[in-house]
């Protein structure tokens, strides 16, 4: 199994064997905390979140 991460000249490169798939989510606010909502298949998966600095469409208003 391999997996790699590169970020080399603000390019980001995953690869993984593995990966069924990539969301994209932007993140709410759930009471003190918040969220990123993923499908119900993903139960038990490892993830990745990977912050960016661009503002969420729920930010933009």
């Amino acid at each position: 199994m391999s997996r790699r991460v590169f970020v080399l000249d603000n390019k980001l490169t995953i690869t993984d064997d593995e990966i069924e798939g990539i969301l994209e989510r932007t993140v709410t606010k759930q009471g003190t905390s918040a969220k990123a909502d993923v499908p119900r298949r993903y139960l038990g998966k490892r993830v990745y979140v990977i912050i960016t600095k661009s503002v969420g469409e729920a930010d933009r208003e």
